[in-house]
Protein backbone atom coordinates (compact mmCIF):
# COMPACT_ATOMS: atom_id res chain seq x y z
CA UNK A 1 0.00 0.00 0.00
CA UNK A 2 1.52 3.63 -0.99
CA UNK A 3 0.82 5.89 1.85
CA UNK A 4 0.78 9.47 0.82
CA UNK A 5 3.46 11.73 1.83
CA UNK A 6 3.91 14.32 4.19
CA UNK A 7 3.18 17.63 2.79
CA UNK A 8 6.19 19.82 2.26
CA UNK A 9 7.29 21.99 5.27
CA UNK A 10 7.25 25.93 4.01
CA UNK A 11 10.65 27.40 4.40
CA UNK A 12 10.86 30.53 6.72
CA UNK A 13 11.08 33.53 5.51
CA UNK A 14 14.70 35.55 5.54
CA UNK A 15 15.51 37.69 8.72
CA UNK A 16 16.48 41.15 9.10
CA UNK A 17 19.24 42.32 10.65
CA UNK A 18 19.24 41.42 14.56
CA UNK A 19 17.97 44.28 16.77
CA UNK A 20 19.69 45.62 19.76
CA UNK A 21 18.59 46.75 22.95
CA UNK A 22 19.57 50.58 21.83
CA UNK A 23 16.90 49.82 19.49
CA UNK A 24 14.44 50.08 22.65
CA UNK A 25 15.90 53.84 23.88
CA UNK A 26 13.17 55.43 22.66
CA UNK A 27 10.21 57.21 22.77
CA UNK A 28 7.48 53.90 23.61
CA UNK A 29 5.39 55.25 20.97
CA UNK A 30 8.35 55.28 17.99
CA UNK A 31 9.12 51.74 19.30
CA UNK A 32 5.64 50.40 19.47
CA UNK A 33 4.93 50.82 15.51
CA UNK A 34 8.08 50.00 14.36
CA UNK A 35 7.84 46.48 15.91
CA UNK A 36 5.14 45.68 13.42
CA UNK A 37 6.58 44.04 10.69
CA UNK A 38 10.00 42.68 12.83
CA UNK A 39 10.31 38.85 13.67
CA UNK A 40 10.13 37.65 17.37
CA UNK A 41 12.16 34.05 17.89
CA UNK A 42 12.42 32.67 21.20
CA UNK A 43 14.55 29.96 20.54
CA UNK A 44 14.06 28.53 16.84
CA UNK A 45 10.10 28.97 17.62
CA UNK A 46 8.31 32.60 16.93
CA UNK A 47 7.15 34.93 13.78
CA UNK A 48 6.92 38.45 12.75
CA UNK A 49 4.80 41.04 15.36
CA UNK A 50 1.66 42.11 13.89
CA UNK A 51 0.14 43.48 16.65
CA UNK A 52 0.98 45.75 19.48
CA UNK A 53 0.00 47.91 22.43
CA UNK A 54 2.05 50.59 23.48
CA UNK A 55 1.84 51.84 27.95
CA UNK A 56 3.96 54.47 28.76
CA UNK A 57 4.35 55.73 32.68
CA UNK A 58 1.87 58.57 32.67
CA UNK A 59 -0.64 55.67 31.57
CA UNK A 60 -3.17 54.65 34.43
CA UNK A 61 -3.14 51.31 32.22
CA UNK A 62 0.43 50.93 32.76
CA UNK A 63 1.98 48.31 35.34
CA UNK A 64 4.62 51.02 36.79
CA UNK A 65 1.70 54.21 37.01
CA UNK A 66 1.68 53.76 40.98
CA UNK A 67 5.23 52.89 41.06
CA UNK A 68 7.70 49.95 41.08
CA UNK A 69 7.15 46.92 42.92
CA UNK A 70 8.45 43.30 42.94
CA UNK A 71 6.33 42.15 39.98
CA UNK A 72 6.99 45.09 37.73
CA UNK A 73 10.63 46.80 39.31
CA UNK A 74 12.14 45.74 35.42
CA UNK A 75 10.24 48.33 33.85
CA UNK A 76 11.99 50.87 36.08
CA UNK A 77 15.26 49.03 34.42
CA UNK A 78 17.09 50.02 31.28
CA UNK A 79 15.34 49.53 27.75
CA UNK A 80 15.50 46.18 25.80
CA UNK A 81 15.16 43.96 28.73
CA UNK A 82 11.16 41.39 28.79
CA UNK A 83 9.01 42.14 31.54
CA UNK A 84 6.53 39.04 31.55
CA UNK A 85 3.94 38.97 33.94
CA UNK A 86 0.64 36.65 34.43
CA UNK A 87 -2.68 37.70 33.23
CA UNK A 88 -5.85 37.15 35.42
CA UNK A 89 -4.13 34.46 36.62
CA UNK A 90 -3.82 32.25 33.89
CA UNK A 91 -1.70 33.57 30.99
CA UNK A 92 1.68 35.23 30.97
CA UNK A 93 2.59 38.07 28.63
CA UNK A 94 5.44 39.96 27.40
CA UNK A 95 6.58 43.04 27.04
CA UNK A 96 9.71 44.74 25.92
CA UNK A 97 10.80 47.72 28.09
CA UNK A 98 11.40 50.94 26.23
CA UNK A 99 12.99 54.42 27.02
CA UNK A 100 15.44 55.64 29.59
CA UNK A 101 15.83 53.86 32.94
CA UNK A 102 13.42 54.91 35.29
CA UNK A 103 11.22 55.93 32.28
CA UNK A 104 9.02 52.74 33.25
CA UNK A 105 6.90 52.31 29.86
CA UNK A 106 7.03 49.20 27.72
CA UNK A 107 5.46 47.80 24.57
CA UNK A 108 3.05 44.42 24.88
CA UNK A 109 3.14 42.04 21.82
CA UNK A 110 -0.09 41.03 21.40
CA UNK A 111 -0.23 38.58 18.10
CA UNK A 112 2.58 37.02 15.72
CA UNK A 113 2.30 35.62 12.67
CA UNK A 114 3.97 32.28 12.84
CA UNK A 115 6.96 31.93 10.17
CA UNK A 116 9.73 29.68 12.92
CA UNK A 117 8.95 26.63 14.56
CA UNK A 118 5.21 25.81 14.05
CA UNK A 119 4.70 22.02 14.92
CA UNK A 120 6.02 22.97 18.37
CA UNK A 121 4.21 25.83 18.76
CA UNK A 122 0.57 23.33 17.43
CA UNK A 123 2.19 21.15 20.22
CA UNK A 124 2.16 23.95 23.38
CA UNK A 125 -0.88 25.44 21.96
CA UNK A 126 -2.33 21.88 21.15
CA UNK A 127 -4.16 22.90 18.14
CA UNK A 128 -3.34 23.02 14.12
CA UNK A 129 -5.38 26.31 12.65
CA UNK A 130 -1.94 28.56 12.47
CA UNK A 131 -3.94 32.09 12.35
CA UNK A 132 -5.20 31.18 16.21
CA UNK A 133 -1.59 29.89 17.25
CA UNK A 134 -0.46 33.32 18.43
CA UNK A 135 -3.46 35.79 17.96
CA UNK A 136 -3.08 36.87 21.42
CA UNK A 137 -0.65 37.94 24.17
CA UNK A 138 -1.50 34.73 26.25
CA UNK A 139 -1.56 32.58 23.02
CA UNK A 140 1.55 33.54 21.97
CA UNK A 141 3.25 32.82 25.27
CA UNK A 142 2.37 29.67 25.12
CA UNK A 143 3.06 29.10 22.01
CA UNK A 144 6.81 30.09 22.23
CA UNK A 145 6.90 29.00 25.54
CA UNK A 146 7.72 32.06 27.25
CA UNK A 147 6.81 32.26 31.07
CA UNK A 148 8.30 33.71 34.21
CA UNK A 149 11.86 32.49 33.62
CA UNK A 150 11.63 35.08 30.51
CA UNK A 151 11.57 37.56 33.17
CA UNK A 152 14.27 40.10 33.03
CA UNK A 153 16.14 38.77 30.17
CA UNK A 154 17.72 40.78 27.62
CA UNK A 155 16.18 40.82 24.64
CA UNK A 156 19.65 40.55 22.71
CA UNK A 157 20.94 37.62 24.19
CA UNK A 158 19.49 34.03 23.72
CA UNK A 159 16.24 32.64 23.97
CA UNK A 160 15.64 35.53 22.80
CA UNK A 161 16.28 37.47 19.37
CA UNK A 162 14.38 40.05 17.08
CA UNK A 163 15.13 40.75 13.87
CA UNK A 164 14.46 44.15 11.90
CA UNK A 165 11.44 44.14 9.33
CA UNK A 166 12.86 45.20 5.51
CA UNK A 167 10.25 47.86 4.84
CA UNK A 168 7.72 49.21 6.83
CA UNK A 169 4.25 48.16 6.41
CA UNK A 170 0.98 49.99 6.78
CA UNK A 171 0.10 50.03 10.37
CA UNK A 172 -3.25 50.92 11.21
CA UNK A 173 -4.13 52.22 14.96
CA UNK A 174 -6.80 52.02 17.44
CA UNK A 175 -7.90 51.59 21.03
CA UNK A 176 -6.04 49.35 23.04
CA UNK A 177 -8.60 45.92 24.52
CA UNK A 178 -9.00 44.60 27.96
CA UNK A 179 -8.30 47.86 29.97
CA UNK A 180 -10.63 49.64 32.21
CA UNK A 181 -8.42 52.75 32.18
CA UNK A 182 -7.70 55.15 29.83
CA UNK A 183 -9.64 53.16 27.23
CA UNK A 184 -9.59 56.01 24.62
CA UNK A 185 -5.75 56.45 23.83
CA UNK A 186 -5.29 55.00 20.37
CA UNK A 187 -1.86 53.20 21.54
CA UNK A 188 -2.88 49.66 19.71
CA UNK A 189 -1.06 49.09 16.25
CA UNK A 190 -1.17 46.78 13.76
CA UNK A 191 -0.49 45.50 10.59
CA UNK A 192 -2.89 46.13 8.30
CA UNK A 193 -5.25 43.00 6.56
CA UNK A 194 -3.29 41.06 8.89
CA UNK A 195 -5.09 37.28 9.33
CA UNK A 196 -3.18 37.14 12.69
CA UNK A 197 -4.47 39.63 13.91
CA UNK A 198 -6.25 39.09 18.19
CA UNK A 199 -8.87 41.11 16.84
CA UNK A 200 -9.86 43.17 13.85
CA UNK A 201 -9.33 47.06 14.23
Amino acid sequence: MVQNPKPAEVPAPRLGKPLRRGFFSRSVHEVAPDLIGATLLVGDVGGIIVEVEAYHHTDPAAHSYNGPTPRNRVMFGPPGFAYVYRSYGIHWCVNFVCEAKGSASAVLIRALQPTHGLAAMRRRRGLQDERALCSGPGKLCQALGITISHNEVPLDIPPFTLHARFAKPDIVTGVRIGITKAVDLPWRYGLKGSRFLSKPF
